[in-house]
């Protein structure tokens, strides 16, 4: 599933123009990524457990974020994504969710605390919060609706 939104998002990131029909796939797709992300964002906050810090569901819910966060910077598929219902607000319960989760324990969903003299340790997790951050700027993004909700 990783390597499938790993393609997604190399395909979603090109600068080549889009034909209507793609741009209509890129839409059903959207659609399906929002409600697995919706499902799924709370599975990061496992992470903060040593003893998940492999679990394969939030490491795929890790990737779904990284290219929703691609779809929501591209103008075609913006407000498509910006009219989701629930989307906007399960980006924000997760991102005050791992908030609270790196205050109690290591904060794993940041770079400079998982800082360690000169060496980065590379959790999956690391830069979480600063996606979800993008994510909910690009949802608010010219959008009066979404930027009172926040």
């Amino acid at each position: 599933r990783v390597t499938l939104l790993e393609l997604m998002m190399a395909k979603v990131s090109e600068k080549n123009p889009v034909t209507s029909e793609e741009i209509n796939v890129f839409m059903r797709h959207a659609d399906f990524l929002s409600s697995c992300f919706q499902e799924k964002c709370q599975v990061v906050l496992k992470l903060t457990s040593a003893a998940d810090a492999e679990d394969e569901e939030a490491l795929v819910t890790i990737r779904l974020l990284d290219v929703l966060c691609e779809m929501t910077s591209n103008n075609g598929q913006l407000e498509h994504l910006q009219a989701l219902p629930g989307l906007l607000e399960a980006a924000i319960d997760t991102l005050r969710l791992t908030h609270l989760a790196g205050k109690q324990a290591v904060n794993i969903f940041t770079a400079t605390h998982v800082m360690t003299g000169q060496e980065e340790i590379s959790h999956p997790a690391v830069g979480f919060k600063s996606h979800l951050i993008r994510l909910i700027g690009n949802l608010c993004y010219k959008n009066k609706e979404n930027q009172d909700k926040v």
